[in-house]
């Protein structure tokens, strides 16, 4: 909205200093200006000297308006009288719960942006919710917060607040207002700008706007002396402009809460039974700011801002207020004018193509806050009062869709200093004119063209007063109209009444009359059920009766036909298992003699192989003994010779015989040589017989272990044939089949731990040996000299390899007993087991042995059907218990001579069945 200056308003002291300078003089100063709405006044010529502010990027950045709600504690009045709170409010998750239970109806929750409680502070509103508005109207854009809701609930001391002293600090009491102003007065002390600030304070009471800061003239009449209404004009370009409204130009924070103080005590108030002091007119507090910027080029621009302060009217119940005649007048207005503001939400909310702002004045006020270019705060307030549930539940409504209202804001464009200082000398060149017409007092107080423009408005208005009186004079023959037919309604009503106490009258005998009947007809409807419920459980009785026979008929052929079956699969699992046990039996039987030729088989091999072992000791003892023996006699012969020669010969020539003792030593050497080379060649074949000896052994070993293979793979096969004859019965003897498999592959084990062992040991006499041998012959090579000192070695190592031998033969010996020793106890075992397993598995159900197990099932007999039956007076005694007839039947007398079947032998069996079900 815009505003332009009254001519015939002056100012309270002399004209303004400049606006830009930013004086810091404590004085007032006040000066008839423009105020801007979308935009300032200058802006709106042709751009000159106009560029984009920093915003114009967010042209196209779509807002929500953004809503809090504020809920009041409880006054006096209603702790006083104990009045239930049904509000609830939930700080932390921004919720409003309205508690309709009381009611016998669901809760509602209703979510906003930010909630207060009861015990919020008003600094604390302003914070969360106006401080951001104000921050972004020093940047440039124009902003509104304005409050919401019932009369009563804190809307005027949520925006103005309690300030009973001019103080520098604010109380806690101060209102949105207050703090606001005192915000950007901090701000721009802070930032140390070049500004100017002005405000205006209007005031809308039944649908006229009235100038709460203009000075008071001395009028004829009080009531054009006390507030004169202000025009308010379209400005073509969807905002509006107000005419003769006063802009004061405003220096520090006291001058704006002296003038807020001044416009708040010229504000019609009036006292309902709602609130004491109860706001009877919407009021607007307007902050126009222009900061001076300078560029690079040193060029001044001014940034311009706007912030709308809003103190709606409380709607109100009319006849809870108590309101009559003016009063009633202007909670209609206030009425009418928020819910043309509730239409204008709810076609910004769905979208609609025509918003109804034009309805009222406050809404074409509003015009740029609900969906425009400006940025909105709605503050909600209600009251937590059970009484006020219904107006609280409408404010809740009408915020919940505000939230959904969507604004674009755009920050306003700034202005070149010396285009609106232009526009200032224009303006002042105009009102110039103004006062010098008015005093030249020719007739015409004002401009000829200003003039003109008044009458055509005056002209406008006559017209708009006939339309409104021929409206008044429809309405009065439409209310004459209604008059009459609510008269004839009177009449009718009066009738109806009359007719309805003669009705009443009738009602009442004719309910003594129904209620006799319905008595007469509860004791037939009883009798009726007592008897249905007679009939109906002997029939049941007779039906369970012929459902058990049945059911037991039917078990008993299934019982003879299972019994059959049974018998026959006993018989065939009894030949099954006497085949199974036949088939064991013979593997058994094969098993032991395989097990026995096993036995011998290898008895047989190791004793070949010790007598085999034997023999070669035996012949290695006798061939060393000879050898021991030849080589000692040989040796003394020839030592008895060569002593007896020399002797002789030294005692008869010992220097003539000196040539022949030297021949008869060659000769001598040469005897010895042929005697030392028939020794090698003894030596050489006992060596080769030796060989031949040992290769007989390897061969015999290889023989032994080609038959203990042949024996293992004669067993793996026969085993392996058992397996397969016993596949039909791995059901029954898997554990079995396990253990022998086990024990087999134990002994198989054993076997072949024991023939690797011998081979072993016989490889490693073999190597002993052959390192014999070697060693023989490199002693035989060696030592031709010393040919006792050899003898005597040699006797040494064969008295060894005898021990060695000997040892080796017992050690095989006592192996091959413990072999045998186990193998016996493993088959045994085995032979044990197969037995325990066969007479405990295949011989318990025998039917040599054994008879099948019968199976008993009992025949119920007719007794024990004739029980099933139910007895007629215990279930008469039933149905009374069940639904309480003892009392009611005390009078009568029920005859027993009764003609019905006796059931006298079903009562016990009734009872059992009773218990069983």
């Amino acid at each position: 909205m815009a505003q332009t200056p009254n001519p015939s308003r002056r100012s309270w002291v002399g004209p303004a200093p400049m606006p830009f300078l930013t004086p810091r003089a404590p004085r007032r100063h006040l000066e008839m200006r423009w105020a801007d709405g979308g935009s300032h006044a200058s802006v709106r010529r042709s751009g000159v000297g106009a560029v984009a502010s920093s915003g114009d990027g967010e042209r196209d950045r779509a807002v929500n308006v953004q809503v809090v709600l504020r809920c009041r504690p409880l006054n006096e009045e209603e702790q006083r009288l104990d009045v239930k709170s049904v509000i609830s409010c939930n700080d932390t998750n921004k919720e409003v719960t309205a508690r309709l239970s009381l009611f016998k109806q669901p809760n509602r929750t209703f979510t906003f942006d930010k909630v207060f409680g009861p015990e919020s502070q008003q600094s604390m509103i302003f914070d969360h919710a106006v401080a951001p508005l104000v921050n972004d109207v020093l940047e440039g854009y124009n902003c509104t917060v304005f409050a919401f809701g019932q009369t009563g609930t804190g809307k005027t001391y949520t925006m103005e607040g309690e300030m009973k002293q001019k103080v520098s600090e604010l109380p806690d009491t101060a209102g949105v207002i207050p703090r606001a102003v005192r915000h950007i007065f901090d701000r721009l002390e802070k930032r140390k700008d070049d500004y100017s600030m002005k405000v205006t304070f209007l005031e809308l009471y039944n649908e006229e706007i009235t100038d709460l800061l203009a000075l008071e003239d001395q009028s004829r009449y009080p009531e054009d002396r006390h507030k004169r209404p202000i025009t308010l004009m379209e400005d073509g370009k969807g905002g509006a402009v107000i005419r003769g409204l006063e802009e004061i130009v405003v220096y520090s924070p006291g001058d704006i809460y002296g003038l807020l103080e001044h416009g708040s005590a010229r504000r019609r108030t009036a006292g309902t039974a709602l609130n004491k002091q109860s706001s009877r007119s919407h009021a607007v507090f307007s902050i126009n700011i222009h900061v001076k910027e300078t560029t690079v080029g040193n060029e001044e621009f001014m940034r311009c801002g706007r912030l709308n302060l809003v103190d709606l009217a409380g709607s109100e119940n009319i006849d809870r207020s108590g309101a009559r005649e003016g009063r009633a007048r202007e909670a209609g207005e206030v009425n009418k004018s928020l819910l043309t503001l509730g239409r204008v939400i709810t076609a910004l909310v769905e979208h609609s193509v025509h918003v109804p702002y034009r309805d009222s004045k406050l809404t074409r006020l509003l015009r740029e806050s609900l969906g425009g270019k400006a940025k909105t705060c709605i503050i909600a307030t209600v009251s937590p009062s059970v009484h006020s549930l219904e107006e609280t539940m409408a404010t809740l409504d009408y915020a919940s869709r505000a939230k959904s209202i969507r604004n674009k804001p755009e920050a306003n464009k700034k202005t070149c200093k010396s285009v609106m200082l232009k526009d200032l000398y224009q303006e002042m060149e105009r009102m110039k004119q103004d006062v010098k017409a008015s005093r030249e007092k020719n007739g015409i107080y004002i401009p000829h063209g200003r003039f003109i423009q008044d009458e055509e408005e005056k002209k406008t208005m006559r017209e708009k007063m006939e339309h409104l009186e021929l409206s008044l004079e429809k309405q009065i023959k439409e209310a004459e109209k209604f008059k009459g037919l609510y008269l004839t309604e009177q009449e009718c009503r009066l009738d109806f009444e009359s007719r309805n106490k003669d009705l009443k009258v009738n009602l009442e005998s004719w309910k003594g009359k129904f209620l006799d009947l319905q008595e007469a007809n509860c004791r037939a409807k009883m009798s009726l059920r007592e008897k249905d419920f007679v009939i109906s459980n002997l029939l049941h009785s007779e039906h369970l009766i012929l459902e058990r026979a049945k059911d037991m008929r039917n078990t008993l052929e299934n019982a003879t036909g299972d019994i059959t079956v049974l018998l026959n699969k006993l018989a065939m699992m009894v030949s099954e298992a006497e085949q199974v046990l036949n088939d064991i039996l013979e593997s058994t039987l094969e098993l032991k003699k395989l097990l026995a030729f096993s036995a011998e088989l290898q008895q047989a091999g190791l004793k070949r192989s010790l007598t085999s072992a034997q023999a070669m000791s035996k012949t290695s003892i006798d061939f060393f003994e000879d050898i021991r023996i030849h080589e000692e006699q040989s040796a003394l012969n020839k030592i008895t010779k060569i002593l007896s020669a020399l002797t002789a010969q030294k005692t008869t020539m010992v220097s003539a015989f000196m040539g022949q003792l030297n021949e008869r030593y060659c000769e001598e050497q040469k005897h010895l040589k042929l005697e030392m080379t028939n020794l090698q060649q003894v030596s050489d074949n006992g060596k080769n017989e030796s060989l031949a000896y040992v290769g007989a052994v390897e061969s015999q070993f290889q023989e032994d272990m080609s038959s203990h293979a042949q024996l293992n793979d004669q067993m793996e096969g026969i085993l392996q044939q058992c397996l397969k004859k016993g596949g039909h019965s791995v059901s029954y003897w898997s554990h079995t089949q396990s253990s022998l498999h086990d024990l087999c592959m134990g002994s198989i084990m054993e076997v072949d731990d024991f023939i690797e062992e011998r081979s072993k040991e016989n490889e490693n006499m073999f190597q002993e040996k052959q390192l014999f041998s070697s060693q023989n012959d490199a002693e035989f090579h060696a030592i031709t000299s010393d040919v006792l000192t050899a003898s005597k070695n040699s006797l040494i190592l064969d008295h060894e390899t005898r021990n060695m031998i000997e040892t080796a033969s017992t050690t095989s010996s006592d192996r091959l007993e413990l072999l045998n020793e186990k193998h016996s106890a493993g088959a045994e075992s085995i032979r044990n087991m197969a037995n325990n397993c066969l007479e405990k598995d295949y011989m318990a159900n025998s039917p040599i042995r054994h008879r099948p197990r019968e199976l008993l099932t009992k025949a119920n007999s007719l007794e024990s059907l004739e029980e099933l039956r139910a007895s007629v007076p215990d279930l008469e005694a039933k149905f009374r218990s069940e639904n309480h007839l003892e009392e009611m039947e005390k009078g009568k007398q029920y005859s027993d001579q009764r003609t019905r079947t006796p059931r006298s032998p079903l009562m016990p069996v009734n009872k059992y069945v009773e218990r069983r079900t």
